[in-house]
């Protein structure tokens, strides 16, 4: 897979995932001890504790992967961002003071191996893969 089909894939999917916080039937509401933001509080899937806050970032990172997708170098900086960002969401879910972003946005639970599960493929994708150059036939 390209960094460029990676940042396309991972952007359709924080989409998806940001639109499906915010319907009823696959995100029933519950509430999150310590949020102070309680709008559309939901667990995504049953899952994943999420609010109109997390839904919203979710968003945010699903239009930024289809933007990089646009071209390698912006992919990779996709690939690098999204794995230090959700790499310290990671962290910060296994912290009580921080779990919930200072009451913002819940990350605790479900959202802690998914994070570090995204963290760990973005990784790959930003710091290890390298795009194949397929060579030049004269």
């Amino acid at each position: 897979m390209s960094v460029r089909h990676f940042a396309t894939l991972f952007g359709i999917v924080f989409l998806l995932a940001g639109l499906a916080g915010f319907v009823p039937g696959l995100s029933p509401e519950h509430l999150h001890p310590g949020v102070t933001v309680t709008a559309s509080s939901r667990l995504a899937l049953g899952l994943f504790p999420v609010n109109v806050l997390h839904n919203l970032v979710h968003l945010a990172f699903g239009v930024w992967g289809l933007l990089a997708a646009r071209s390698v170098g912006g992919a990779y900086a996709y690939a690098k961002g999204v794995a230090l960002i959700y790499a310290a969401l990671t962290i910060m879910g296994l912290i009580p003071a921080t779990d919930t972003t200072f009451g913002l946005v819940p990350i605790y639970g479900n959202d802690i191996w998914l994070h570090a599960l995204l963290a760990i493929v973005a990784a790959y994708f930003g710091f290890v893969h390298r795009e194949r150059v397929a060579p030049v036939q004269a």
